[in-house]
């Protein structure tokens, strides 16, 4: 069990970490809530994390946009490109996606985080374990959602047995 919090902008922004045997759970607030759930995992078939709603309004991807960019899967994600599978750079260098285009709530799923250099590529993605996120934020705008990132690597970083 580890909380942490931080002043992201104008808005303080609470964290809330479990880990759990095979699992993390992590929530994401300003006020008590769980308005959303979304769980990521791995697929033995994609380097790419699956991502899926659990609870809450499925229009809003935040949680499980961010559920995928913090999942990181074993072995697939180490293949390399295969068959079908473009490379990092060559993901990253996708006319008209710059780095943070598509990694905000409205993020239409997998391809476009992926096509965007934050699904499978993102430097956040450590925990190795299926990861359930809580996203309870009114704020989903990809720069503001780029500080939540790198507030929760802070932290991954700092204190790694939590995660």
């Amino acid at each position: 069990l580890h909380d942490f919090s931080g002043q992201l902008g104008e808005q303080r922004v609470h964290f809330h970490a479990m880990r759990l045997r095979d699992s993390l759970f992590l929530w994401v607030g300003a006020a008590p809530a769980l308005a959303s759930l979304a769980v990521a995992m791995c697929s033995p078939r994609d380097s790419i994390p699956v991502a899926a709603s659990l609870l809450g309004d499925p229009s809003d991807t935040a949680s499980s946009c961010l559920a995928q960019r913090l999942g990181r899967c074993g072995r697939a994600g180490r293949r390399g490109p295969g068959p079908g599978r473009a490379s990092p750079v060559a993901l990253r260098q996708q006319p008209g996606l710059g780095p943070a285009e598509g990694c905000g709530a409205r993020c239409p799923g997998r391809g476009a985080c992926a096509a965007a250099g934050c699904g499978s590529f993102h430097p956040v993605r450590r925990t190795k374990k299926q990861i359930f996120v809580s996203y309870n934020l009114q704020n989903t705008d990809s720069n503001f959602t780029l500080l939540i990132e790198n507030r929760i690597k802070e932290e991954m970083t700092a204190f790694p047995d939590k995660f």
